[in-house]
């Protein structure tokens, strides 16, 4: 198979309707924080028995189409001795990695930030692909203020994403590009437009510059809502906020806009998904990669107790479920109950 067919294959597998991309390849500080909420210690045996029971819902990839791993999780082995990867391709779900190193700050560019990982990028990709990964996700983040992010940071931060998503294509792994426009502070929502047009509008241009091919990757970005020290927007604003400004910069030729929630309970990440479904059919299929969105509430009845079992894997597939039916607009708040 070509590098190309391949690409198309996974694209093909990962972008489907009413399903969407689990985000589970938190670091060790941020899952240590996470385990922390809900009384664990973060040790590698607590952290495969929680990725082990999440992954393992009979029925999962009939809303979930991809997840992302991290790296200790994809050499891994599940609590059923399959190794994870194999566990998730078992449940027709496309094995993932992320790949960044995360962020610093940016040199000469007070309060803006740039993110680490493409010495040794395309060595590491070989041998992901051999562990079975078949799609990446490099996060860039940017801060918001009246001056931030500067124009120094859209642009180093867009050519860092497009350098890793042509390594990713050169060896027939899909990229997930996601600039993440932080919801920290009081900016209001038409501060959060402005500033994800121009990421996304430099986030494109590098990407051409790079020959990435458009049909093979998958954009997740921030949702435009306020910041959250700032008068929340209703889901109703948000999705109007939002696709206003992707139908001005996000390419048709994209297949799939996966939201990330940043910071949204997973309430609120479900039903502003929901709002955006509810506007009609877009250019790109509209869906979610979302992590603590998704998580929580797993994370909430596992406790560390592997006894929580069945508790646990009732409250991941609820909430894929709850998002695969905002997927095209059938969400309602009261299929929480």
């Amino acid at each position: 198979m070509s590098i190309q067919k391949e690409l198309l294959s996974t694209i093909e597998k990962l972008v489907q309707p009413g399903k969407g991309i689990l985000a589970a390849d938190e670091s060790h500080p941020t899952i240590a924080k996470r385990f922390t909420a809900v009384g664990v210690e973060s040790t590698e045996d607590k952290r495969r028995e929680y990725r082990s029971l999440i992954f393992s819902p009979e029925g999962l990839g009939d809303f979930i189409s991809g997840v992302i791993l991290f790296e200790e999780t994809l050499g891994q082995i599940s609590l059923d001795n399959v190794p994870i990867p194999k566990l998730l391709e078992n449940q027709g779900i496309v094995p993932g990695i992320k790949v960044d190193k995360g962020k610093k700050p940016l040199v000469n560019a007070p309060g803006d930030e740039i993110t680490y990982g493409l010495d040794g990028l395309d060595d590491r990709l070989e041998i992901y692909k051999s562990q079975g990964a078949r799609f990446a996700k490099w996060r860039a983040v940017y801060n918001v203020s009246e001056t931030l992010p500067s124009q120094q940071a859209i642009e180093a931060n867009a050519e860092m994403l497009a350098r890793y998503a042509a390594l990713c294509q050169a060896i027939g792994i899909v990229p997930i590009v996601e600039p993440e426009v932080l919801i920290d502070g009081d900016h209001s929502i038409e501060r959060s437009a402005e500033v994800n047009e121009a990421v996304i509008t430099e986030v494109f241009n590098a990407l051409r510059r790079h020959r990435v091919l458009l049909e093979a990757i998958i954009l997740k970005p921030s949702m435009v809502t306020p910041g959250k020290a700032c008068t929340k927007a209703s889901p109703e604003e948000i999705a109007k906020a939002t696709l206003q400004v992707f139908r001005r910069v996000v390419p048709a030729a994209v297949p799939g806009i996966n939201f990330l929630s940043g910071g949204q309970t997973p309430e609120e990440a479900t039903l502003n998904l929901n709002a955006m479904n509810s506007l009609g059919q877009q250019p790109w299929n509209l869906s979610f990669s979302y992590g603590r969105a998704l998580q929580e509430p797993a994370q909430r009845a596992w406790a560390g107790n592997r006894d929580n079992a069945g508790a646990t894997q009732n409250a991941m597939l609820k909430r894929a479920k709850l998002n695969g039916a905002a997927c095209s607009g059938r969400y309602e708040a009261g299929m929480e109950d």
